[in-house]
């Protein structure tokens, strides 16, 4: 693992030709060689689409939008991605401070890139004060998988990254500023999972994502290899 924007504005993929992230002046750039199947809880597209390209933006803690999507899919345009193959997250986190790591293995290639603020701390199951409008997300994840993988699989891989987020907290030990209890994320986390889904793979195709297949123990480790980094360096200049 490593924070290559506290040093750098790009980073190029090792193990995947032509997948680049590149660090503006309020965003993370992400562009894939070519479309991926994806699966998001991002603001825009969420669910599954279509996408090569993936925006983590930063915005004002005190950002407040009738309508993040059409604000969003508006910028798009000025900074060169296409709005209907692009997905787009909010963050207040630092964005120098992203953790990229990379892994290969059993018929696949994997790069994960998270993002992470802890000020809105929580811990799920909790009654707490809740509320309609959106607000940005602080714990930001991009999991890019080379590979062929069923749907069932892509929504596996969203419950171990998060067991492995959560993992991580407890490392950190972030707790709940208003309970004290350990945290299990945050109140606005998100995630896409982006599956290339290609030919060069034959018929391996992952079915299940869980942390005891080869494929999904790489997305725990790397999910939480991310948190801990970003996380245990927020704080730092």
């Amino acid at each position: 693992m490593t924070q290559p924007f506290r040093n750098d504005t790009r980073y190029a993929s090792r193990c995947w030709n032509g997948l680049a992230a590149e660090l503006k002046e309020d965003r993370i750039e992400v562009r894939l060689p070519h479309i991926c199947y994806t699966l998001s809880s991002a603001i825009w597209p969420g669910g599954f689409s279509m996408a090569d390209g993936f925006v983590n933006w930063k915005v004002p803690l005190d950002y407040r939008c009738d309508d993040p999507v059409s604000d969003f899919k508006h910028r798009c345009g000025d900074w060169g991605f296409r709005p209907n193959s692009t997905v787009g997250f909010l963050t207040a986190a630092k964005l120098t401070h992203a953790s990229v790591t990379e892994m290969t293995g059993d018929r696949f290639r994997l790069l994960c890139i998270t993002t992470v603020g802890t000020r809105n701390a929580a811990r799920a199951g909790l009654k707490r004060e809740t509320y309609s409008a959106y607000a940005p997300g602080t714990i930001n994840t991009i999991l890019l998988l080379d590979a062929r993988m069923t749907e069932s699989a892509m929504v596996n891989a969203v419950i171990t990254a998060t067991e492995a987020k959560t993992a991580a907290l407890q490392r950190l030990d972030i707790r709940e500023a208003a309970n004290g209890q350990s945290a299990t994320g945050t109140t606005t986390d998100a995630i896409a999972i982006g599956a290339s889904q290609s030919a060069e793979w034959g018929d391996a195709v992952h079915a299940y994502a869980g942390a005891a297949t080869t494929i999904g123990c790489a997305i725990g480790e790397a999910v939480y290899e991310t948190v801990l980094e970003a996380g245990a360096t927020q704080h730092e200049v």
